[in-house]
């Protein structure tokens, strides 16, 4: 058997076991409530760019020790977390996250992340399939940088052939229109290509400067509708609310973060999601299947207008049960805080 075939066989294969887990995983989620599916955890707020709309880096934050990061995910196993995705800043800067992805794994959990993709190598993703990662997403902001964005087509597309040639994990190519987008047919050319290469393609919806919810223009929807035309048929599409945001409607939802969905920040504290950092900001090590539960049935007051949506897609296993009846805290006075500033969908 030639060394091709026996590689496109263990893709093939790696492929099938990847999907019966993500398969026990929703039949879990739909037989209990009471645990995590999705947790994104941070283990280097640093970044290498600097994307203009970006809030979730800074450029000078040294990694979090490993062991600390393998407690945190031992925590999260605890709670029965499904899911762990690793984002920052930029993973890929911290020194021993191999270790961290083999850990997620050793503890039953698929492993995901997101990068930039700038410092990915041959060997590098070489050490990535040894680590056992499942997913890898990556935002590509336009086909050439600019000021907004150095997240490009051109400067990424090396990296892309990379990752089909060597990457034994699945790879989605997220493109983005809307607010600070200059060219939104680049987010077509980017799908285009994804899909050239053997990937998925998701599009997502980035907001005005103002953080604010704006329905996308004429141009803008037509681009949109045709990446989605190319999307496969996933859990991920199952639901309506990206239509919703692109005609600048509000969403009705039970958002069940802090409960089936956490956000943990580089200090291991518990937050409902990358914009609403401050809630309810309890330790991971001090989280309970107690606070999970209240998160459950706690009302998000900016569940109408988010865009993050895997927080969506996580609350569509339970959208079906258990209104929440707890009301959320009123919200805080200053507009940074405001639960309407969102950024982009994940």
């Amino acid at each position: 058997m030639s060394s091709a075939r026996k590689i496109t066989l263990r893709r093939r294969w790696l492929a099938v076991t990847r999907r019966l887990r993500e398969f026990r995983m929703i039949a879990k989620g739909l037989i209990s409530k009471d645990h995590p599916v999705l947790a994104h955890v941070i283990p280097m707020r640093r970044c290498n760019l600097s994307c203009t709309y970006c809030n979730e880096y800074d450029d000078f934050s040294k990694p979090v020790p490993i062991e600390v990061m393998k407690g945190r995910i031992d925590n999260l196993a605890r709670l029965g977390t499904t899911i762990v995705t690793i984002s920052g800043g930029e993973p890929l800067l911290h020194p021993e996250l191999d270790q961290l992805i083999a850990h997620i794994r050793s503890k039953g959990i698929i492993a995901g992340m997101i990068t930039n993709g700038y410092l990915l190598t041959a060997d590098r993703i070489r050490k990535l399939n040894g680590a056992g990662l499942d997913h890898m997403q990556i935002s590509i902001d336009n086909v050439m940088p600019d000021e907004v964005s150095k997240k490009s087509l051109k400067v990424l597309d090396k990296k892309l052939q990379l990752l089909a040639e060597h990457a034994d994990f699945h790879v989605n190519i997220n493109s983005v229109v809307g607010g600070g987008v200059r060219n939104p047919e680049d987010a077509l050319v980017v799908s285009k290509r994804a899909i050239e290469l053997g990937f998925t393609s998701t599009v997502g919806i980035i907001h005005d400067g103002d953080g604010q919810l704006r329905p996308l223009g004429e141009v803008e929807r037509g681009i949109y509708s045709r990446i989605r035309s190319f999307e496969k048929s996933s859990y991920s599409q199952l639901n309506k609310f990206q239509e919703n945001i692109a005609a600048g409607r509000p969403n009705s939802w039970r958002c069940r973060a802090g409960a089936r969905y956490l956000y943990i920040c580089e200090d291991g504290l518990v937050h409902y999601c990358s914009q609403q950092r401050g809630f309810p900001a309890t330790p991971l090590g001090e989280y309970t299947i107690g606070d999970v539960k209240r998160e459950y049935l706690t009302e998000k007051g900016c569940a109408p207008h988010c865009t993050v949506s895997c927080v969506h897609q996580v609350a569509m296993i339970d959208n079906w049960r258990a209104p929440q009846t707890i009301r959320p805290a009123p919200a805080p006075e200053s507009p940074l805080d405001s639960p309407l500033v969102q950024i982009e969908i994940d």
